[in-house]
């Protein structure tokens, strides 16, 4: 039996004092936790010297990859300049006037307004806020739920952990709150019934979807809220001809579509934003992740003169905009969010991943034929490999065989970091990878897999 090295002075450390996220904590003292020192590029280096690709770009954000020294001039001068200030009572700074006119311009469909958070999390959770805050001032009090959709992920906030549809984020936590609502998942492979074709998967859960909102009563709804791409459930993408079909039928119940780009925006999908790749028709935006490249957090919601002018209205009645965060239009992050718009626009990032996309996709399938993969999904640089049992059943391996992260940790001590969502493993890699390092990643997760596989079936861990 393979016994783990002892801890590090660094590990043991972080095992005496930090509470990580996402992480199985009453597994810690035994795993111990990989501690990053630097990054250059698409890689990244632990504390030992090992180098690892970056597959999933942090956590699906660091779009211009690590040490851009542009973006570290933008901060170093920011920094400054003005290291900090508000929006609050009608203060301003320039760094959040430029943004949030950049964001006007490059937006999907006309744009008023930009409200600024720190997080995704944030601005879907202001999202809700911004709905309820409206349907007052418009006379409809009762108009309020929000639709969200099982596999969804919006955020950890009590309102966005409660539109997020992954079970972890619910139990234990006594989420979801009311006036939040989950429709059916997208997901063909997953959910698409014997003999039905992808038309009549989507027609079937369009059909839920008008059922839900006439069961619940149009007039006590507000909003669905989705991710053109949903990823942190899976790296999930809808058939075609999704989302025009739902956009009729929330036009016909007067209900708004929030559209969550926390993690498709800013050329990840091919396009400046995955509902321009997915035929999606937003009333509002969250954005984050990306907008910075994670050089600093901030998040933003964008919304429509029309609604707009709701707020004015309601401001008008009560006297304030009473909603607002501290770090909310930061500075630096404001300064960073200019700097990486710039540089997608002068480098072309979006041809870069759309060059890239025939690659990635070509990769992608090659993983099909792997006995342990069941299903290949992807959309420009972002993509999700489904492993399971039996492949002809589609049977996933039982949840306690850990397989999604038993791979993971494979993928790790092959030199590529990439994620488990349950026994998916999900790809995101900095937007700026080359052909060379992507076929790299590629061939790092193929002998990951045959690792996996190893395990697999020595262990005997297909039985149902």
């Amino acid at each position: 039996m393979n016994q783990s090295p002892p801890l590090t002075n660094l590990q043991a450390r972080d095992i005496a004092s930090v509470l990580h996220p996402y992480t199985p904590i009453h597994k810690l003292g035994e795993i111990g936790p990989t501690v990053i020192e630097r990054g250059k590029g698409v890689f990244v280096y632990d504390t030992q010297g090992k180098e690892y690709i970056e597959g999933m770009s942090g956590l699906w954000c660091a779009g211009l990859g690590f040490g851009d020294e542009e973006m570290v001039e933008a901060a170093t001068e920011q920094l400054r300049t003005l290291p900090y200030y508000h929006l609050f009572g009608a203060k301003g700074t320039e760094s959040a006037i430029e943004l949030a006119e950049k964001l006007k311009e490059i937006a999907p469909m006309p744009i008023s307004k930009v409200f600024f958070t720190s997080s995704g999390s944030e601005a879907n959770d202001t999202q809700v806020k911004l709905a309820w805050y409206m349907n007052n001032a418009l006379g409809r009090p009762n108009k309020k739920k929000i639709i969200s959709r099982m596999k969804a992920y919006h955020g950890v906030t009590v309102m966005s952990a409660s539109l997020t549809g992954l079970p972890y984020n619910h139990m234990g936590w006594d989420l979801p709150v009311d006036r939040v609502l989950h429709t059916d998942c997208p997901h063909y492979y997953r959910f698409g019934q014997e003999g039905e074709s992808e038309q009549e998967f989507v027609s079937r859960v369009v059909g839920s979807l008008r059922d839900l909102i006439e069961r619940e009563g149009p007039d006590t709804i507000a909003a669905m809220i989705a991710e053109p791409v949903m990823g942190a459930g899976g790296v999930i993408v809808p058939p075609e001809g999704y989302y025009p079909a739902i956009q009729q039928v929330l036009d016909e119940h007067d209900i708004i579509l929030i559209d969550d780009e926390v993690i498709n925006g800013f050329g990840r999908t091919g396009n400046w934003w995955g509902c321009q790749t997915l035929g999606m028709t937003p009333t509002t935006i969250s954005a984050a992740k990306q907008m910075t490249s994670a050089y600093a957090p901030l998040g933003a919601v964008l919304v429509p003169e029309d609604i707009y002018q709701s707020y004015v209205d309601h401001s008008r009645k009560i006297g304030t905009f009473g909603h607002g965060f501290t770090y909310g239009g930061h500075p630096l992050g404001c300064a960073l969010g200019v700097k990486a718009i710039e540089i997608y626009q002068k480098r072309d990032i979006i041809g870069h991943v759309r060059g890239l996309s025939p690659l990635f996709e070509k990769r992608m399938k090659k993983l099909v034929d792997h006995p342990l993969v069941g299903e290949a999904r992807y959309c420009g640089l972002m993509g999700g490999v489904e492993l399971v049992a039996d492949k002809a059943t589609k049977r996933s391996f039982a949840a306690s065989a850990g397989i999604g992260p038993l791979c993971a940790k494979h993928c790790e001590a092959r030199g590529a970091i990439l994620r488990a969502i349950g026994d998916t493993i999900a790809f995101c890699p900095p937007m700026i990878i080359s052909e060379a390092e992507l076929n790299e990643l590629f061939d790092r997760f193929e002998k990951a897999l045959d690792d996996t596989e190893a395990v697999v079936s020595k262990g005997n861990l297909r039985a149902g």
